[in-house]
């Protein structure tokens, strides 16, 4: 009994590859952008804090976004909270973009800008825990970061009912 092998698909021209997508600096004409996602989830999940677009103008300097073209499609800030400190704050990806790694590529590009400045120590606090845990976070207690905790925890309206879990990664080159 011989069988017989399906005819061979035409051959297709190659289609250029899309571009890889990266993260980089925000721009002022992010702002919009970001604080409608960070507005998104804080009112979908409440997984982050709402931030009105004045703070995200004073913090842009912070924010890595991800693109294609115009379009955002993720964002995050690394907020410096001491010599050797900082935090991953208002990580946040398109609905629509979920499971396409591109908070990963925010998160891995805030974590090299902390290593280029120096930093220590980097720490989330956050409700989706898996998530930095995949990145290398591991959890810790939110007292380690005192100054988060007198700076702006103790304002936040969620102190007194906090919902989130302290993870952080240390930086530092293994001995």
């Amino acid at each position: 009994m011989t069988t017989t092998q399906p005819p061979p698909l035409p051959q297709q021209p190659d289609a250029p590859a899309p571009p890889a997508l990266r993260a980089e600096p925000a721009r002022l004409s992010d702002v919009p952008g970001i604080q409608r996602l960070i507005q998104y989830w804080a009112d979908e999940t409440g997984d982050v804090l709402p931030r009105s677009e004045g703070e995200i103008y004073g913090t842009l300097r912070d924010f890595m976004v991800v693109r294609d073209g115009d379009r955002l499609l993720a964002a995050g800030a690394l907020h410096i909270e001491w010599k050797d400190l900082a935090e991953v704050k208002s990580m946040v990806v398109d609905p629509g973009q979920q499971g396409r790694g591109l908070g990963r590529i925010v998160v891995e590009a805030l974590l090299e800008e902390a290593r280029g400045l120096g930093l220590r120590t980097v720490f989330a606090l956050t409700t989706t825990p898996a998530f930095f845990e995949r990145l290398g976070f591991r959890q810790a207690a939110v007292s380690a970061f005192p100054r988060k905790v007198w700076n702006e925890c103790f304002r936040c309206p969620k102190y007194t009912n906090c919902d989130e879990v302290a993870l952080s990664i240390d930086l530092r080159p293994p001995a």
